[in-house]
């Protein structure tokens, strides 16, 4: 900000001068400058306004006074439209130097006061000034080209964004911070050095100690295949954590299923009556536990009915718990939960959780067949946190990582890389064992695991895997 009675700085000669067609020279030679709103539209305190490329501090030079004279600290400038001069909003303005930005590339960031219109103004004039607008993903797409992110850490930005639980955040910051990159890196080093093995024993099969031993070069893809299933068993926790664990509540009618269900939630998501059939379709709401997100669906109550409207809700509990993960059977006594098992077991292979419902009017007694029973109270509260602890006991026992270093993979695209890597190991060993073929045409199922692994972290960056990759990321990022 500029002292008292002294004229704003601005930009400095060499911004000043560019003119628009200093500019336009730039774009034409494949520098383009982007721009966009990198905040979510609505009411609020602060939006930003950023602007990457070759061309980011020319054109800012045209909106902003004072400029700001040291890189990467706010200033406080008047933007002003490039054209007629007008004043559009008074904002902080930061710049970033060549190399030591997100993208890699000069970038001007501009925090606009809140609301629709004073960023998109401010957006007007840098697109008027010489910019482009952004395309989704186009700030994150350059910073991996730029070498500033891998793949699969730009990959884990989008992931930050739109995580929807602890838990999904907490795995897209281990992916931000490169954890997946460092173990996959490391199983394609592994497989190049088995890969260099090969290539020496080829090349030089009389030097040193004499030609590689067979089984050396088995041990090494051996091993490199374990890391790789090791890491491919994995995925089912990334899918939970992804899409959240499916939780069915089953029971008889009036079994309270539905009384439970919103006090697990806090909230009357579920219409509570005593008469029976009530739920008449299945009810999905999602909690944000910490070890995993739950999505509870509470289903209509079984029992055999000919009424046809109740009989459709049957089916689509039963639909459920084909699918379900975790099912908590309901109920006030223990005959009814008993009864709810045996009516599911033919329908869901999921572990199953009993539950004493009422547990301030049902049954009290330490019974060995009430004791294996969750006690649960929806009008006291009694036993909430520990079924929701139950549920998230059982979903680990099911779903453990091999080892807690093991990175958790989340993404299709990733899994998919990693299998393919897997089975050309297992034909590069099937075929290493067998001795049928010469190790040249052997090797080529290694160069294609290897291939795999560079496609997955982005050492191959070819344009038809980005744009898969950030086409669904938001404008601004």
């Amino acid at each position: 900000m500029a002292r008292s009675g002294t004229r704003p700085e601005a930009a400095p000669a060499s911004v000043r001068a560019a003119s628009k067609e200093s500019v336009l020279g730039a774009i034409a030679g494949g520098r383009d400058t982007i721009a966009a709103i990198a905040t979510a539209p609505g009411r609020g305190a602060i939006a930003l306004v950023r602007m990457s490329g070759a061309a980011a501090e020319h054109i800012a030079g045209r909106l902003v006074l004072p400029w700001p004279t040291a890189p990467r600290v706010a200033t406080l400038a008047t933007i002003r439209d490039p054209e007629s001069g007008a004043v559009v909003d008074r904002a902080l303005v930061t710049r970033f130097e060549r190399g030591r930005s997100f993208t890699g590339e000069p970038m001007v960031e501009i925090s606009t006061h809140g609301g629709p219109v004073s960023s998109a103004l401010v957006l007007a004039a840098a697109v008027a000034a010489g910019a482009r607008q952004a395309m989704p993903g186009e700030f994150t797409r350059r910073a991996v080209i730029n070498g500033k992110l891998t793949l699969a850490q730009g990959e884990a930005i989008g992931d930050v964004i739109d995580a929807t639980s602890r838990s999904a955040h907490r795995l897209a910051l281990d992916a931000l911070d490169g954890g997946l990159v460092r173990r996959v890196l490391a199983l394609r080093d592994a497989l190049l050095d088995v890969e260099a093995l090969i290539a020496y024993d080829i090349d030089f099969p009389e030097e040193d100690d004499g030609p590689v031993a067979p089984e050396r070069i088995a041990r090494s893809a051996a091993a490199a295949g374990e890391l790789l299933d090791a890491l491919i068993a994995t995925a089912p926790a990334g899918e939970l954590v992804r899409d959240g664990a499916l939780v069915v509540l089953a029971g008889l009618p009036n079994a309270g299923k539905s009384s439970l269900f919103n006090a697990l939630l806090g909230d009357a998501r579920a219409l509570v009556t005593p008469i029976p059939g009530t739920t008449r379709d299945a009810i999905e709401a999602v909690i944000d536990a910490p070890g995993w997100p739950l999505r509870l669906v509470d289903t209509a109550g079984l029992r055999e009915s000919t009424d046809t409207i109740e009989r459709l809700g049957i089916e689509v509990s039963e639909r459920y718990l084909s699918r379900a993960q975790v099912v908590l059977a309901c109920g006030e006594r223990a005959a009814d939960i008993a009864a709810t098992i045996a009516r599911i077991a033919a329908t869901s292979s999921a572990p199953i959780i009993g539950v004493l419902t009422k547990a301030d009017l049902g049954e009290a007694d330490g019974s060995p067949e009430t004791e294996q029973f969750v006690r649960v109270s929806a009008e006291t509260g009694a036993g909430l946190s520990a079924l929701l602890a139950r549920v998230e006991q059982t979903l680990a026992a099911a779903f453990t990582v091999a080892a807690p270093d093991i990175p958790v993979v989340t993404r299709a695209r990733h899994l998919a890389a990693l299998r393919v890597a897997s089975a050309e190991m297992r034909d590069f060993s099937e075929r290493w064992a067998s001795g049928e073929l010469p190790a040249p045409v052997i090797a080529v199922h290694l160069r294609a695991a290897i291939s795999a692994l560079e496609e997955l972290v982005g050492v191959v960056d070819t344009e038809d895997v980005l744009d898969r990759v950030f086409r669904s990321f938001c404008v601004g990022k």
